[in-house]
């Protein structure tokens, strides 16, 4: 009997040590994964490598059905890991969400699998967006993984002709030191308020790759949330590690695809018909731009496949509550065109 009753103490004590690890999971870390196994020891080693948290993390890999044996090599190396395997490459915004589904921390670090980390980058994304309520994401201070002195992403800037800028590409690293609102934050290297995402919905799936996170970013901002560029949290980018390169034809075609659909999805008509013209001539100047690329055809394409393809998209639902995060919206479009022209 005394036998029984200590195992039942010792089973009751477990349990309560298992719901307080459970409360101090505040963080969990999403990477999803296709044919990157050249890249995934750097990335994991800088994970496990880092430095003066206070909390624990979960780290969850979505795998988009590899072929170049990432799963074993994940398995047999970092078997700390959950690891969630797809049958098919569902896409960069399903394996996120697949992530966010399981995921059990108060906030989810979103990561390509070509980064490395540096030692203190996550406890200071988390400082960032732990500073107000209304932030929704903290986006990393992105430098070039192979030019260490080069910027490839400071956060990234939404335009009234439908273009998305990667502000400081190719600039020193030595600038962009100073935090600042910023229109979205880069999902390569990003930190999002799970409570904030359960609320305005998650990555929109069909996008598959490229402007889901400008859309998510967006869809805060109708919702009166604020995204912020946190320099203190440094990371190392490779870039284009799944797609191959910067411009290619799969890139190119689904990046103006998606372009049609940010608009329409987030503004609302009459913000729509009054900025058509500019986003008409965004994707003329875009046209041209890959044209003389060689690209010309495949930017067409893409911009016809989002067209014929809008009925798959749910607009934002307009509230009247929202009016002035429209109108700020389209102040910021506006100014931040100025800013991509001028400066």
């Amino acid at each position: 009997m005394n036998r029984f009753n200590d195992t039942f103490i010792l089973i009751k004590i477990a349990i309560l040590i298992l719901k307080k690890v459970i409360t101090l999971i505040q963080l969990s870390v999403i990477i999803p994964n296709y044919n990157g196994i050249r890249f995934l020891k750097t990335c994991f080693d800088s994970l496990n490598t880092q430095k003066g948290q206070t909390v624990l993390k979960e780290v969850i890999i979505v795998d988009n059905n590899s072929s170049d044996n990432s799963v074993e090599f994940m398995k047999k190396n970092y078997p700390q890991f959950i690891l969630i395997e797809n049958s098919d490459n569902l896409g960069f915004a399903r394996a996120i969400n697949q992530g966010i589904e399981v995921s059990s921390g108060e906030y989810v670090f979103v990561l390509n699998n070509d980064i490395e980390l540096e030692k203190d980058c996550i406890n200071n994304l988390l400082e960032c967006i732990k500073q107000d309520s209304s932030i929704f994401a903290a986006s990393a201070k992105m430098i070039q993984y192979y030019e260490r002195g080069k910027i490839d992403d400071a956060g990234d800037e939404y335009t009234i002709l439908g273009w998305t800028k990667r502000v400081g590409y190719g600039n020193p690293a030595t600038k962009y030191n100073k935090s600042r609102n910023i229109f979205s934050a880069c999902a390569g290297a990003a930190i999002y308020k799970k409570s904030i995402l359960d609320k305005i919905g998650y990555f929109d799936e069909n996008f598959f790759a490229y402007m889901e996170d400008v859309d998510i970013g967006y869809r805060a901002r109708i919702h009166g949330f604020q995204n912020i560029y946190c320099p203190e949290a440094v990371v190392y980018h490779v870039g284009s590690g799944t797609s191959g390169s910067r411009y290619n034809d799969f890139k190119i075609k689904l990046a103006a695809r998606n372009n049609i659909y940010v608009p329409y999805k987030n503004m609302p008509w009459p913000q729509l018909i009054i900025n058509m013209p500019f986003l008409l001539m965004g994707y003329l100047i875009k046209y041209l731009f890959f044209l003389r690329k060689g690209h010309g055809d495949v930017y067409i394409n893409g911009l016809k496949e989002g067209i014929s393809s809008l009925n798959q998209v749910n607009k934002v639902k307009y509230k009247n509550e929202n009016i002035k995060n429209y109108l700020k919206i389209e102040w910021l479009l506006i100014k931040n065109t100025f800013k991509f022209l001028f400066f």
